[in-house]
């Protein structure tokens, strides 16, 4: 069974950091695409980072420069640390994992920035 589960989630004050982390099981962790998505109330679901088998990392303009994906093979996890926090970032973020168009999406954890 495919489980992506993701934590780290809360409530913070603008300028204030965050770090999402995503444990994954029932995948080969290794050879999928990971990424973070985000979805704010009354709008899409929209790609904030990603990150190759390679280690190659893609970002959205928003995030960019205070964002950072990174990803742990040995421990089949994809972490998020988010700074420089804006209310705008308010949303509910879930872990994607994507190989060749098979995907498999975590719960989503709640980001609500305060200003």
């Amino acid at each position: 069974q495919v489980q992506l589960v993701e934590s780290g989630g809360g409530l913070v004050q603008a300028g204030g950091s965050l770090r999402l982390s995503c444990a994954t099981s029932g995948i080969i962790f290794s050879i999928y695409t990971m990424a973070w998505y985000r979805q704010a109330p009354g709008k899409r679901r929209e790609l904030v980072a990603g990150i190759t088998t390679g280690g190659s990392t893609n970002y959205a303009d928003s995030v960019t420069g205070r964002f950072t994906i990174s990803r742990d093979n040995a421990k089949n996890t994809v972490c998020l640390q988010m700074g420089s926090l804006k209310p705008e970032d308010t949303a509910v973020y879930y872990c994607n994992a994507d190989r060749n168009g098979w995907q498999h999406w975590g719960q989503g954890t709640q980001v609500t920035v305060s200003s």
